[in-house]
């Protein structure tokens, strides 16, 4: 039954409307004098949970102020309860009511995948899972995924390369270079033992850390007694570094797949923090913020995130929650229904699972403290740029590129980096470029980005959410090619153009793998967080450059002549008045300033006249 606002000029008589409502359960619509959905519910029962939203007393100042706004309540029945929170599930995802609980949709969970190719491919999937191979997941964030890909390339170095790009190469890549691979693109491997890396990799994954171990033992034994130290000894150092790997995860007795919830309320915002335990290992964990929530409980907010979150997607057989939801029967019973197979949910009270639960809760303590003290503007500038580019997940680190130099002389790139807490100075970068041609800005980004995500690949610094490049697509095809060569190609890339006047606001935006221009408004948080980090980075490469070539004016050409010293040098500079007038002098004017001999003034003079007759 409905009733609909249009048609409802006077205020909403609640009275009126209960007295023909039925008892069936269902889902009602809280509806505005525009038409505007305020408010999903389901109800086991729709009178009376209707019925509860106007009684006098015991209502949240939240639930006052949309209750004052009601002009129509629109409800379905439905057959079940089960069916009903699976409906008010479906529309609030659909209509994001201004006070439900609203969680921000994911895409799809990321896996591992190792190809069924004959030298299988390790590497990131998302969505159906059609290609031919072993899955491995899902993991909370695309975070987890990448930190896994890069320790499995140390430990194991199965290739990680697109299959265009690896079956295109006649000779090898970086990534062999920095024994990330091993090469079997040009044959460098045999496919024997390439699939004794892959079977470890799929070992690792699987939880079975002893039995690799043991099966590298013995390698480095047949290989010892086969006299064939090099090898032993490389295969004794991926021993030493799984241990280690070993050593730092906690891996519980508790085997299967898990998830873990934990839910604080606090200071008007929420969070929900999930980690994901496969195998009895952790995957890592991920914190949400839902829209709406600052008023909740922690029963009722699990009670909301629940259905949201599962429904849908693959669920675990068992998830933990460090509060019992609000209609905890419910919630199981559909996502059984929904699954199917068995899922139970639960608060534990003793053993590994709370050991789990602690972890969780201290995770969702720290990320909810974080967001509390982070600088309000800058993160809703970070937000906003999430949603413009569409990423997966907001941007916590971003790295901008740019290049300086006169004409072409003394080049150099400058890396600056920005985070939530704003410029992360310590981590700015000044790249001195050579072996170019003078004002080839192309080869320039390319150097500078080489040199930075090599030492990235080799562990050193951190990796960044996005790449800014202050330039157009020709900047960004040397940006894609760079990243390929390093085996980067998933990171989101973002040219920054500037446009025909070089005003603010005109700049032409190019996102990697969208087809045309990103448009942003003049007044948009994330342009102006883009043209902050812009700036920043020209102004840093700017003051860069102008320092290499004052060093390098400073210095001269007089440093590299054979018994001119630095009181000789300041001498001549203070009688000539500068450099210029030094190169003006001839060999007898030089040879007058004490301290000068005539042979010494010769060789100054052929510094600056290398052409001239002697």
């Amino acid at each position: 039954m409905s009733d609909n606002p249009q048609d409802t000029q006077r205020p909403f008589d609640a009275a009126e409307y209960l007295k023909t409502l039925t008892s069936r359960p269902g889902v009602y619509q809280m509806i505005d004098a525009e038409g505007v959905v305020l408010y999903v519910g389901k109800a086991k029962n729709l009178k009376k949970r209707v019925s509860s939203y106007f009684r006098k007393t015991g209502l949240t100042s939240k639930t006052t102020v949309m209750v004052a706004q009601i002009a129509a309540i629109e409800t379905t029945v439905t057959h079940t309860e089960n069916e009903a929170l699976i409906l008010e599930n479906n529309l609030i995802k659909a209509l994001m009511p201004r006070y439900n609980i609203l969680l921000r949709d994911d895409k799809s969970y990321p896996y591992l995948l190792i190809s069924a190719d004959a030298f299988p491919r390790l590497s990131v999937h998302r969505g159906a899972k059609r290609v031919p191979g072993k899955y491995f997941g899902p993991y909370p964030s695309a975070g987890a995924v990448r930190e896994s890909l890069s320790l499995l390339q140390k430990l194991f170095p199965v290739r990680q390369c697109e299959d265009s790009y690896y079956q295109n190469r006649s000779r090898p890549c970086l990534q062999y270079q920095i024994k990330r691979c091993t090469a079997p693109c040009v044959g460098l491997i045999s496919a024997e033992d390439y699939q004794k890396d892959v079977q470890h990799t799929v070992m690792f994954l699987e939880g079975k850390n002893q039995q690799v171990m043991d099966e590298l033992s013995q390698q480095m034994q047949e290989a010892s007694v086969a006299l064939k130290f090099e090898q032993a000894a490389a295969i004794r150092d991926k021993i030493i570094a799984l241990r280690r790997v070993q050593e730092r995860q906690y891996v519980s007795s508790m085997q299967g797949d898990l998830d873990v919830l934990a839910a604080i309320v606090r200071d008007g915002m929420a969070v929900v923090e999930v980690c994901f335990i496969r195998g009895g290992r952790n995957l890592g964990s991920k914190s949400y913020f839902p829209k709406g929530s600052a008023d909740s409980s922690p029963e009722a907010l699990l009670a909301a995130f629940i259905p949201q979150y599962y429904l849908g997607k693959d669920v675990p057989a068992e998830i933990l929650l460090s509060h019992e939801a609000d209609d905890l029967n419910l919630l199981q019973s559909v996502l059984q229904s929904e699954s199917g197979h068995m899922v139970s949910l639960r608060k534990p009270q003793r053993g590994h699972a709370t050991r789990w639960l602690k972890m969780a809760l201290t995770n969702a303590d720290i990320s909810l403290s974080q967001r509390l003290s982070s600088r309000a503007n800058l993160l809703q500038r970070f937000e906003a740029l999430q949603e413009a580019l569409e990423l997966d997940e907001l941007p916590k680190r971003l790295e901008c590129f740019d290049i300086s130099h006169t004409r072409g002389e003394k080049t150099v790139a400058s890396c600056v980096v920005f985070g939530l807490e704003g410029a992360i100075k310590s981590d700015y970068r000044k790249f001195n470029i050579e072996g170019i041609t003078p004002g080839d800005d192309y080869a320039a980004m390319n150097q500078a980005l080489t040199r930075r995500f090599t030492r990235l690949q080799n562990g050193e610094g951190k990796r960044p959410d996005l790449l800014l490049i202050d330039g157009g697509k020709g900047q960004i095809r040397e940006a894609q090619e760079v990243l390929a060569e390093l085996n980067l190609s998933d990171l989101p890339i973002l040219g920054i153009a500037k446009g025909p006047e070089r005003r603010p606001g005109e700049e032409t935006l190019f996102l990697v793998g969208r087809a045309g221009e990103v448009t942003l408004a003049a007044d948009s948080p994330a342009l102006h967080l883009l043209q902050q980090v812009r700036d920043e980075a020209h102004r840093f490469a700017i003051t860069g450059h102008r320092q290499r070539r004052a060093k390098a004016r400073q210095t001269s050409s007089l440093e590299d002549i054979p018994g001119l010293g630095p009181k000789r040098r300041q001498k001549i500079l203070q009688q000539f008045g500068g450099l210029q007038e030094v190169k003006r002098a001839g060999v007898e004017d030089l040879a007058r300033v004490v301290g000068i001999s005539e042979s010494l003034a010769r060789k100054i003079y052929d510094v600056f006249h290398a052409d001239a007759p002697h």
